[in-house]
């Protein structure tokens, strides 16, 4: 066993909240035109607006780590599509491009869908005050 196995679970899940926050960060600042931002997609038009959308909610889950791997598959779908069709006809390569960040949040939004959220998820912290053998959306018997 390697010295940092330990910290493993804690690693990942730092490393989902600062991916979640940063994907996040993207939607707002495109939906709402802050952070940066120096305008803002007009509501609805495809695809700008809904892939924000994509990019505040997914961000938003996987920040909090609820619904990680379903919200990490899309985002990560999301940008892909960006990176293929927004940045690809301007070349091959993520650094001649600009599409390094579609490229990073593409495969680090990936590997949360394989790994799921490790330690600090909001999930895990509502499992454990959840009697045990109960079930999600079980109703109580009177």
């Amino acid at each position: 066993m390697h010295r940092l196995d330990a910290a493993r679970d804690y690693a990942l899940g730092l490393f989902r909240i600062v991916v979640g926050f940063l994907f996040a960060c993207h939607g707002v600042k495109t939906l709402f035109g802050v952070l940066g931002a120096h305008d803002t997609a007009p509501v609805g038009a495809w695809p700008g607006w809904w892939a924000a959308l994509i990019q505040l909610v997914a961000g938003g889950l996987v920040l909090l780590g609820v619904g990680t791997r379903i919200a990490a598959l899309i985002g990560s779908g999301s940008m892909a599509y960006a990176y293929f069709s927004v940045h690809v006809p301007q070349g091959l390569f993520p650094i001649e491009n600009g599409g390094e960040a579609a490229a990073m949040f593409c495969w680090a939004l990936l590997l949360l869908a394989f790994t799921g959220p490790g330690r600090l998820a909001l999930t895990g912290a509502l499992s454990a005050l959840r009697p045990r053998g109960a079930r999600v959306g079980a109703v109580p018997h009177a």
